[in-house]
């Protein structure tokens, strides 16, 4: 369980994990070498496992997003889970329960990329259905 702390440090991280620790005490009104060992140990327990790139709104405005529900053969949802892996516009794969197997979520430059990419993932072996959303915008991004 995180402390309150912990939950602070971990949510000005999210929102920009490049701060120096410097701003990162100054937001959170304790000690470089606090927030310092925080980090460490953090990082030490796997609760930060790595750190990140986070695309700007004007360069994700150019890309069309989607969310691809899935239906899986359950024998082959490794072989899906690997393939799906292997294609660079699958930001994110969720296994979910209900009705779908699987959520993607997929960036594509274009309408025609997306159509291809969405041809590409219905034709995989092991994909039973699809069905497909495009996202229209982000209201909350945490």
């Amino acid at each position: 369980m995180l402390s309150e702390a912990e939950q602070a440090l971990l949510s000005l991280l999210r929102a920009n994990a490049r701060a120096s620790t410097a701003e990162l005490a100054r937001q959170l009104g304790v000690s470089r070498t606090t927030v310092q060992s925080r980090i460490e140990r953090l990082e030490q327990r796997g609760i930060i496992s790595g750190y990140g790139v986070r695309l700007s709104a004007d360069y994700e405005q150019g890309l069309v997003r989607a969310h691809v529900l899935l239906t899986v053969t359950p024998k082959l949802a490794d072989k899906v889970v690997r393939a799906l892996q292997a294609l660079p516009p699958v930001r994110t794969l969720h296994s979910v329960s209900g009705n779908f197997d699987m959520i993607v979520i997929v960036d594509a430059p274009s309408i025609r990329d997306l159509d291809a990419l969405l041809d590409r993932i219905g034709a995989m072996e092991g994909v039973e259905r699809t069905s497909s959303s495009i996202i229209l915008s982000t209201r909350i991004d945490r």
